[in-house]
């Protein structure tokens, strides 16, 4: 192997593979917390699994915020390696992936705050993690429970439809990621 193609191939523990390491475990709490969060909802108030749903909802949600900060400590990172080197092309295609990114970034970040807000207006000190109970964000009250619900929920529906455009758009690292799935599948389908 030249010296010019070991330059160029990545390492095993780059900070881009931490990336995207976080990027599919917070993409699998985001599925988790979608379909479970339009599971809650409909649930009767009496039902008796509603409430422990509730807490595993959240404990999800404060999950993600966390893995939200590792990422953008690890953005940060990657920015700095790759852009110390050498500035981006401020091209059409360029500014349209940021902004898109960008619009995730604040969606990550907003729909969980929105949670809080709803929870906490709700009844306060009632978000926990594991069965720690997290301080309050938000002061308790009641006459702002149903804004807090209409926030949360339109700011989730409104950030599922930029994930499907992120998805639309990275379509080629979406069809690979599948693919490995299904071949996963094949060989575990072939152990005895």
């Amino acid at each position: 192997m030249s010296q010019a193609s070991k330059a160029i191939k990545p390492r095993k523990n780059s900070a881009f593979k931490h990336l995207m390491s976080i990027h599919w475990w917070m993409f699998k709490c985001y599925i988790v917390l979608f379909v479970g969060g339009a599971f809650m909802a409909r649930l009767p108030r009496d039902f008796f699994i509603r409430n422990p749903l509730y807490d595993f909802h959240k404990t999800v949600g404060v999950l993600t915020m966390a893995l939200l900060t590792w990422r953008i400590l690890t953005l940060l990172r990657v920015w700095w390696k790759k852009y110390t080197k050498r500035l981006p092309k401020y091209s059409r295609e360029w500014m349209q992936k940021f902004a898109l990114h960008t619009a995730l970034y604040l969606f990550m970040w907003a729909v969980p705050i929105s949670g809080f807000f709803f929870s906490n207006s709700f009844k306060g000190g009632n978000v926990r993690f594991l069965g720690i109970t997290l301080p309050d964000l938000f002061p308790q009250n009641s006459e702002l429970v149903d804004l807090g619900r209409s926030i949360h929920f339109w700011l989730a529906y409104t950030f599922g439809a930029f994930i499907i455009l992120h998805a639309v758009d990275q379509r080629k690292v979406v069809r690979g990621f599948f693919k490995r799935i299904t071949k996963r599948q094949k060989l575990d389908i072939k152990k005895p």
